[in-house]
């Protein structure tokens, strides 16, 4: 069942990037109390990823926290370490918390997997945005395969 507007994030733990190496981070510890801004690409470093999706939000982070978003993520099934690199590589720095699901487990919690298998990369997450308050879904925005319109983070600013 894929989750929707009014649905509770599942229990989930992610991998980010501490000073002291790898950490996990929970939906809990990502969401209690706050307005998230989670966005998923199906892989770090590919096209629309780097060229625009990440950059975007990167980009508008002021102006998505002056609309009251507390916290901005995203996530990909790929490992910390690499979403660690693309995050320094795309100068994400405290604009946008890097969150691996390197197993894909909140991909499939939520419903969200596509199969990417036919370009070797297995199941991964679809490409969405959504906003999250206090651990609840108020937005998600899903893309059509092979698009990149309404998870952008312009698109997310005309919504809030």
């Amino acid at each position: 069942m894929t989750i929707k507007p009014g649905d509770r994030l599942p229990d989930a733990t992610f991998m980010t990037m501490g000073a002291d190496g790898p950490m996990p981070v929970t939906t809990q510890d990502l969401c209690q109390g706050k307005t998230v801004a989670l966005f998923a690409v199906p892989g770090a470093y590919t096209p629309t990823c780097s060229a625009k999706h990440l950059p975007g939000f990167v980009e508008k982070s002021s102006e998505l926290k002056a609309k009251g978003v507390d916290t901005i993520a995203c996530t990909a099934v790929n490992d910390v370490f690499v979403m660690n690199a693309w995050g320094q590589d795309q100068n994400a720095g405290e604009g946008v918390l890097m969150l691996a699901d390197g197993n894909g487990d909140f991909a499939k919690a939520i419903g969200l997997t596509m199969d990417g298998s036919k370009f070797g990369m297995g199941t991964r997450s679809q490409r969405y945005a959504m906003i999250i308050k206090d651990g609840v879904v108020s937005h998600l925005f899903v893309e059509e395969p092979g698009d990149f319109k309404v998870s952008s983070a312009d698109y997310l600013l005309e919504q809030l």
